[in-house]
């Protein structure tokens, strides 16, 4: 027969168990707010815009096929963006110490859909770095494709700036913290449970009835050993034909 467990009692575990549950909530949280403060690197961000159209010729209107022609490059563009040939005269240009592995898992490239325009997002722990990776390799791209599609269909937007008290992107240190605490909340009141359910020691008439299947019969009071000492010290008495004897 399995074993239930009511509502009464699940309160009563947890509140049992209160104190664990909380030392190790908290602390968790403390551990996450040293470990994202002090030791997480800042990450910051930085990206600038491409816009991929076809130059309008003199006396022709711009048409719906051209549109659509740019606007199915624009998933080419990206492949070529991050590719070793961009990337690599990105790192010679900037002087840059990360190998072309590294510096591509920098970059970002992305774009809406059916937009012709397609967003060049860099990563690194110094905003001004992050800049001008974005910018450079905007660049780079603009006169490499002209090389490698034969056609001058693209534009730079916008730059990537560097503003003043420009916040990281990562770590978010608040985030992590009511992550790590919530996480942690939930694990050590699994924990609670788990140490609850290993516990096999008599506590209650309840658990030998439980435990043996019998009614239980009488409870032994428990006595301290000062009140014992002065129950055997008290003087006793009886009763001999009708007179009390002291002894």
């Amino acid at each position: 027969m399995e074993e239930t467990i009511s509502l009464k009692e699940l309160f009563h575990i947890l509140r049992k168990r209160l104190g664990m549950i909380l030392i190790i909530a908290f602390g968790a949280a403390i551990v996450g707010a040293i470990i994202s403060f002090f030791f997480m690197t800042p990450i910051y961000q930085s990206s600038t815009q491409i816009l991929v159209n076809q130059k309008k010729q003199e006396g022709t209107a711009l048409q719906i096929g051209d549109v659509q022609t740019n606007i199915q490059l624009t998933n080419t563009y990206k492949v070529i963006i991050k590719s070793p040939v961009i990337v690599e005269q990105v790192q010679k240009k900037l002087n840059l110490k990360e190998t072309v592995q590294d510096l591509t898992q920098k970059l970002d490239v992305t774009n809406e859909r059916d937009s012709q325009v397609i967003s060049v997002t860099a990563q690194d722990k110094d905003p001004k770095v992050a800049s001008e990776i974005a910018n450079v390799t905007a660049e780079v791209f603009k006169d490499e494709v002209a090389k490698i599609m034969s056609v001058d269909n693209v534009t730079v937007l916008s730059k990537a700036e560097v503003f003043k008290e420009q916040s990281p992107i990562k770590p978010r240190p608040i985030l992590n913290i009511a992550i790590i605490f919530v996480v942690a909340l939930m694990a050590s009141t699994a924990l609670a449970f788990v140490l609850e359910y290993l516990d096999n020691t008599v506590k209650k008439e309840e658990d030998v009835e439980k435990l043996l299947g019998l009614p239980v019969l009488g409870i032994v009071a428990r006595m301290d050993e000062e009140t014992t000492n002065m129950k055997s010290h008290a003087p006793s008495s009886r009763k001999v034909r009708g007179q009390t004897i002291g002894s």
